[in-house]
């Protein structure tokens, strides 16, 4: 295509630096499609690991698990690493991978709208430098379910005086040695946070909604003789990340097929509560009276002796509304506090990006997904939007495992398609709608027996419309299975410049 005045042209644009886009720069400059360009609206890479700086923030899947198969790390420091530790390891990941002179940060992208005409994505991104426009032959979307948190709607919280922040926004600035504060949210990020506080803080009040199963965190260092092992003796850690996921996997059957199953996770989580609190009335209040898995497992040994803490409240009341210095219950109760910290969520079946990105029909990602919920063949592609391909998109993310393993899945499905994309001298690609209702259609089917539909919980795992569109319900394996090839015969393909569809 000719070029614009301003404009440049690039192959892939990458939205995101987390996992998901930083896996996607790699293995596209090691298929030899170099042309891309990394947009990233922080100021490194590491995604959630770099801006989730919260005290106490740790990941809840093993590490060895928890890293790239083609970068693994032998220097992890126990089981669960810690945030500060997986940002350096995707840092040093990206270091190595000799592809940061095409990393873009302290970027967003403001739209994208796709030229049918110029078989291109139109995108305008805005950074230290003001307003540029790419042309590019596809996104790949690495934007990420955890990016952008949500904040509640709670009435008078606009007028609150003292300070305010979401656990994804940590504020270190603020001192909170022997502060009155307030935690609104019990998931898995104030499972986390709320034992560190306790400690330092004059009076904690955590506000909880639904109580959550928790279980004990099997934790320990790794030796220095273990370290050494993983360095020097081949395949020692690889047979170690083989076990970690066999683990993991066969838990699969009991979300997906035997909800009855969880009765075993149950009891474990009711020993954590007996364990830790004391108090009968509390662990009440604590105990779900949902089957486990219904909502996501946490693990935890610091979060049930924390809210039994003398100098902890656990507030089950409904919240009316904010004041300038205060949370009022329902129940008319006034709790003075000085710093509130908001821990509730994310929007992960609204993802923010899909308002910026505007398809072949003239309409935004989220108009379309707002009418029926979100869809796209595989979790990658999604009918209307030519050569626009999401990591970790509907019906990817996972209950029990590793995100790392879908990532990888996906960025090689990505790969293939852009391989065959040169390889067969085509424009642009997207899924037929027939293809895509079909994929959507078994995915529905398959979830309707699972824990996360039969629980008798509310999830987040749920959209407005009752469908789980966040989880895979399945093995992991069999997701990498569906990704094995790009299959061009579900696409609508068209060659370069040529402006008829023709089915391939």
């Amino acid at each position: 295509m000719s070029a614009t005045p301003g404009r440049s042209n690039v192959d892939h644009l990458i939205v995101g630096a987390g996992f998901a886009g930083l896996a996607a720069a790699i293995k596209l400059d090691e298929a030899a499609e170099r042309d891309f360009v990394v947009i990233e609206k922080d100021s490194d890479v590491g995604g959630t690991w770099h801006i989730n700086t919260y005290p106490g923030a740790e990941c809840d899947v093993p590490s060895q698990l928890y890293s790239y198969s083609f970068a693994l790390n032998p220097d992890w420091s126990k089981v669960y690493s810690p945030q500060r530790e997986i940002w350096e390891y995707t840092r040093k990941v990206a270091e190595e991978s000799g592809t940061l002179d095409r990393f873009v940060f302290d970027t967003a992208v403001l739209d994208a709208t796709w030229d049918d005409e110029a078989q291109r994505w139109i995108v305008r991104t805005e950074g230290p430098d003001g307003v540029k426009e790419y042309a590019a032959r596809t996104i790949i979307s690495g934007s990420g379910g955890l990016s952008e948190p949500r904040l509640p709607e709670i009435e008078g919280i606009d007028d609150f005086q003292g300070e305010i922040f979401h656990s994804a926004r940590w504020n270190h600035d603020v001192d909170l040695t022997g502060k009155r504060v307030a935690v609104i949210g019990t998931g898995a990020s104030a499972i986390q946070l709320v034992p560190e506080l306790q400690q330092v803080v004059g009076h904690l009040d955590v506000y909880q909604r639904t109580p959550n199963w928790v279980i004990p965190r099997n934790e320990r260092s790794f030796s220095d003789l273990e370290k050494t092992v993983f360095k020097r003796v081949p395949g020692a850690q690889r047979a170690l990340r083989a076990l970690v996921y066999a683990t993991l996997e066969s838990r699969v059957p009991a979300f997906a097929r035997f909800p009855q199953a969880m009765r075993a996770v149950e009891l474990q989580g009711r020993r954590n509560i007996a364990k830790g609190i004391t108090d009968p009335e509390l662990r009440r209040k604590v105990t779900p009276d949902y089957r486990a898995g219904c909502k996501r497992i946490l693990i935890s040994n610091k979060w049930y002796p924390a809210l039994d803490a003398g100098n902890v409240d656990l507030v089950t009341d409904p919240i009316a509304k904010i004041t300038g210095n205060a949370i009022v219950t329902a129940d008319g109760v006034e709790r003075p506090i000085d710093v509130l910290v908001v821990a509730t969520g994310f929007y992960v079946t609204e993802p923010p990006i899909a308002q910026h990105i505007t398809g072949r029909e003239g309409r935004t990602l989220a108009e379309v997904w707002d009418d029926g919920g979100m869809a796209a063949y595989k979790g990658t592609t999604i009918h209307g939007f030519p050569n626009l391909f999401q990591i970790v998109g509907p019906n990817t993310a996972l209950g029990h495992s590793s995100m790392i393993f879908i990532i990888e899945s996906q960025v090689r499905y990505v790969v293939e398609a852009a391989k065959a994309m040169r390889r067969e001298g085509l424009g642009s690609v997207e899924p037929t709608q027939v293809a895509q209702d079909a994929w959507t259609a078994e995915i529905r089917r398959r979830m309707r027996p699972t824990v996360w539909q039969t629980g008798g919980c509310a999830s987040w795992y749920l959209d407005k419309f009752g469908n789980n569109t966040t989880l895979w319900p399945g093995q992991t394996f069999t997701f990498r299975q569906h990704l094995s090839r790009f299959d061009l015969d579900r696409y609508d393909v068209r060659a370069v410049h040529q402006r008829e569809a023709v089915n391939a």
